[in-house]
């Protein structure tokens, strides 16, 4: 059996730490890097820039990666490193033909393949009269007009980047595959795994679920950050995947930041939509896996099953929902909810003139009592907007900023929005379904070789998530009032329309008061979540932790709503700030 393979991440979205690509090639050894651009609400801000301008989606590839690769091409050529990336987004062929180029102009040995068979867009009128692009949650009907789509891309699986991989190829470039497939797709070709070894992909896809969002893994956007002691600039993952499936994450030696098995734990429990998580190659069973420390910065995750993919792959759906538009105003000093209640009336005096079709406030905390300096007395208000054309948006703003003189005492605004209150378009993102059957995947080879790569052979027709049985039980004895975070972890974030959240138990011994105590309706009492929200609840015993979603939760999707926290990042934390009694015993 071969060794286990080194796979290093160096991005989590377009845009990230840029030292991170050159830091994946230059340090500690590996055999392959990856790195994901395609974030959802990423892609929701580039596709913003395609309304009326069809041409610039097909045009549309990460140059930011393109400059991260360009210095890096000898090291990558002198140490035999695959890369892999998504970061051909719309137009893999073109970064591929830029690459190749620039392999060329250095007069290196480098052979560049991509993916194609995701881009949907022209075809998606087909999709629909077939019956498909249906809502993946609730087999709703697509009610856009086809034309007015602005990107459709299905969620490939890995087996497109194996077989480039084992064409030889040192650079694989793709479109949009599913976050899974970057790392499925070298583990499968350096062990030769067949379509059939579903135990083994399901490792590797939990071993990509924890590297895919870069240094989440090692430290970042952990809610124990502050036991970390270096935490300024965390380094981003390793994975060991071995042939059997079981891996160790892991990172380089002397870069911040700290593998435990919480830091890999929040990865895990962060954007699980329950016990089965789907994927184009399988379905994992995300409550299968146990994880152990296997020495410093070195976490094992072993038991990883999988069972046949979905029949369907998911397809994101990106469409113009009208305008938004925001403005930050600062209330200072004394009488702050009565300056919010002149400013609330305002806002709808203005409505009268622009009948804006949302309008929000968020109030964010409140001042210190006799504070030190100014900032201590301000309370930062935003009002978010939204219509269906653009001039309702920008008239909205501007004449509700043009009662400032006659507002509140102290009224200012954020001075670097002045020049930008025209209003933005309003993306929206719907996650369809397509059957795998109807794709066409394809490997293109540098030699012009053009490869079909099939769907797998067994698939299956999923049918919702499992029901978890309660592992609760009732402590006993007394109990203190404290911040919940003082005995739970959290992590959340967004899929679609839904917020995931992710509640784990800082100790072990205090799982079985967890698992009883927190409930769908104490949930929904913490965090206040009205009745139109609905949460499904799934046990992670082997974490200790509890998956929660809670669908509908930003209305009508992640890329479109106008809350303040879009994607539910700090959800958890806000859970974590909640005082609840916990027993005695079970505290630090």
């Amino acid at each position: 059996m071969a060794r286990p393979v080194r796979i290093a991440n160096f991005s989590g979205a377009m845009g990230d730490r840029f030292s991170a690509f050159e830091e994946a090639v230059r340090g500690d050894p590996v055999d392959v890097v990856i790195g994901d651009s395609m974030a959802e609400i990423t892609m929701s801000m580039v596709v913003a820039g395609f309304h009326g301008n069809p041409d610039g989606r097909r045009r549309f590839f990460s140059e930011f990666f393109l400059r991260q690769l360009r210095p890096q091409l000898p090291a990558i050529a002198e140490k035999g490193i695959k890369v892999v990336t998504n970061a051909g987004i719309y137009h893999p062929a073109g970064l591929a033909e830029a690459i190749r180029a620039e392999v060329t102009a250095q007069g290196l040995d480098l052979k560049v393949a991509f993916v194609t068979g995701d881009d949907l867009t022209d075809t998606a009128k087909d999709l629909i009269a077939d019956g498909q692009l249906n809502h993946l949650e609730t087999g709703a009907t697509l009610d856009v007009d086809p034309a007015e789509l602005l990107a459709v891309n299905a969620y490939l699986g890995g087996w497109g980047i194996k077989t480039a991989l084992g064409e030889g190829a040192d650079i694989v470039i793709t479109g949009r595959v599913a976050d899974a497939s970057l790392v499925t797709g070298p583990a499968a070709w350096w062990h030769a795994w067949d379509r059939e070894d579903l135990d083994r992909i399901a490792g590797a896809t939990a071993a990509a679920h924890i590297i895919e969002c870069g240094p989440q893994a090692t430290g970042g956007n952990f809610a124990g950050f502050t036991g970390i002691a270096d935490n300024t600039l965390p380094g981003f993952p390793i994975a060991e995947v071995a042939g059997d499936g079981s891996f160790v994450i892991t990172k380089r030696a002397g870069d911040d930041g700290e593998v435990t098995v919480d830091t890999v734990t929040a990865q895990l429990m962060y954007e699980i939509q329950g016990p089965r998580y789907l994927n184009p190659d399988v379905t994992w069973h995300t409550d299968s896996i146990e994880l152990a420390q296997d020495g410093p910065d070195r976490v094992r995750v072993t038991g990883a099953r999988g069972s046949a993919a979905s029949r369907t792959t998911k397809v994101g759906i990106n469409f113009q929902r009208g305008y938004r538009g925001a403005t930050w105003l600062f209330p200072t000093g004394l009488d702050v909810d009565a300056k919010v209640d002149v400013l609330k009336a305002q806002a709808e005096r203005t409505r009268r003139d622009h009948p804006v079709d949302e309008l929000h406030f968020f109030v964010c905390g409140q001042p210190v009592p006799d504070p030190e300096n100014q900032w201590q007395a301000t309370v930062a208000v935003q009002l978010a907007v939204a219509a269906s054309d653009q001039k309702t948006v920008s008239g909205f703003l501007n004449q509700f900023c043009s009662y400032g003189l006659g507002s509140i005492p102290g009224f200012y605004i954020d001075m670097t929005q002045m020049y930008s209150m025209g209003g933005q378009p309003r993306i929206d993102y719907w996650p369809g379904l397509v059957r795998q059957a109807d794709l066409q995947h394809q490997v293109h080879l540098p030699d012009g070789r053009v490869l079909d790569i099939a769907p797998p052979p067994d698939t299956t027709v999923f049918t919702g998530q499992p029901e978890t049985p309660s592992s609760a039980t009732t402590p006993s004895g007394l109990t203190t009032t404290v911040p919940f975070g003082q005995i739970v972890y959290a992590r959340t974030g967004d899929k679609g329309a839904n917020a995931n959240l992710g509640v784990w138990s800082r100790d072990e011994a205090a799982w079985p008061w967890l698992a009883g105590f927190l409930t769908t309706d104490r949930l929904r009492e913490l965090l206040g979540c009205p009745d139109t929200v609905d949460i499904e609840r799934y046990e992670q015993p082997n974490l200790h932790g509890i998956s929660f979603v809670l669908r509908g939760y930003f209305p009508p999707s992640g890329s479109a709503n106008l809350a303040l926290d879009q994607i539910g990042k700090s959800l958890g934390e806000f859970l974590r700030a909640r005082h609840v009694d916990v027993p005695t015993a079970l505290l630090p």
